[in-house]
């Protein structure tokens, strides 16, 4: 076996998921959004004098961190404007539009899916600028929008 088939065997084996992790500027919000909005469960949390600073979420097998960033005293960070701007997560999905349906009825703000790629895909921002894609396969034309029954 040649070193660099071995290294890839190694590569794929070990490395087992991805996992994004977002600094947000106010765990509480992005929590209701998070939770509430999109259905995510909570699966590990840090509390950091009585607050919740970190935790891991999780919707079906995919998974997202975040972390509350402190705004003064030690590791403080100050961030010149939203800080998830310019970041997008796909989730790949057995049907958006049925994440679309659901999200809605939560009060959350959802672009309305359309067809790209051979995928439907719908688009929500989280309260600090991340964008999040909900997609799944499908046979419809390119471009295609839906419309609710």
């Amino acid at each position: 076996m040649s070193s660099q088939a071995k290294t890839e065997t190694n590569i794929e084996a070990n490395v087992k998921q991805a996992v994004p992790f977002f600094r947000v500027s106010n765990m509480e919000a992005s929590l209701r959004f998070y939770l509430d909005g999109l259905g995510f469960e909570m699966k590990n949390k840090w509390i950091d004098e009585g607050k919740l600073r970190w935790c891991w979420l999780e919707i079906g097998t995919a998974a997202l961190m975040l972390q509350e960033f402190r705004k003064e005293g030690y590791d403080s960070w100050k961030p010149e404007g939203k800080v998830g701007v310019g970041v997008s997560v796909c989730f790949q999905c057995k049907d958006a539009l049925a994440i679309y349906r659901e999200i809605t009825s939560r009060g959350i703000e959802a672009k309305r899916p359309f067809v790209g790629n051979a995928m439907w895909v719908t688009a929500v921002k989280d309260p600090d600028g991340y964008n999040l894609d909900f997609e799944s396969p499908t046979d419809a034309p390119e471009e295609s929008e839906y419309s609710a029954p």
